[in-house]
């Protein structure tokens, strides 16, 4: 199945630390194949199954590490 790629808006990134936490944090996430932030953007591109995984899942992991998940 191919995976499905969004992209997320966390605008409270500001460094290259905070891509860091938010993309290890989805990573950890199951069904999730890649997440790449960019914090100039203040945006996440993930690919993912979403057949297991989905919104909610990624607010919860990304409010886990500090930071916002703007809709």
């Amino acid at each position: 199945m191919m995976a499905k790629t969004t992209v997320l808006k966390v605008p409270d990134m500001t460094c290259g630390h905070c891509e860091l936490s938010v993309q290890e944090a989805l990573d950890e996430l199951d069904g999730v194949e890649s997440a790449k932030a960019n914090h100039a953007a203040g945006e996440v591109e993930v690919a993912y199954d979403e057949g297991k995984v989905g919104t909610e899942q990624f607010r919860e992991a990304i409010e886990e590490v500090g930071y916002t998940l703007r809709t």
